[in-house]
């Protein structure tokens, strides 16, 4: 059974730390500064996020599943990434399950460390990535034109 994502104040402090790192270019190179709008504050919400790319596409991986930072990109509908000074505002489109395996595969080989979240291996089929979709949502990045 995958783990369940808590966020306490050793979560808090990981973030904060990724965040500046981030901010700075430090770091793997998919690691980007989410900031969407809060679906019910409206201000700005900020976390570390691993952004997926291949072949000119980019997508967003709720690696610890549907967080905060999921809620409000779908209220939104649009995001904005940060890297080492660079932003971009994006739109941020949700796939459907089958959409979604092959981001998960890749996401699953590259950032190895949040496994222990998913119930599916790089041996699983894709009938069971796309059943494990449901609990991690993937958005494909757009340009907002």
């Amino acid at each position: 059974m995958a783990k369940e994502y808590r966020v306490g104040a050793g979560t808090r402090g990981v973030n904060r730390v990724f965040a500046v790192m981030t901010r700075f270019g430090i770091g793997k190179g998919y690691r980007h500064v989410l900031t969407v709008r809060g679906r019910s504050s409206g201000q700005p919400r900020s976390t570390p996020v691993d952004v997926m790319a291949a072949g000119g596409q980019r997508w967003l991986v709720a690696a610890y599943g549907v967080t905060n930072w999921v809620h409000n990109a779908r209220a939104a509908g649009q995001v904005r990434i940060s890297r080492g000074g660079r932003s971009e505002d994006l739109r941020a489109v949700e796939l459907g399950s089958a959409q979604s395996v092959p981001v998960l595969r890749q996401y699953l080989r590259e950032v190895p460390i949040t496994r222990a979240y998913f119930d599916v291996t790089e041996a699983s089929t894709d009938e069971e990535f796309a059943v494990e979709a449901a609990r991690h949502p993937v958005f494909e990045l757009l340009p907002l034109d």
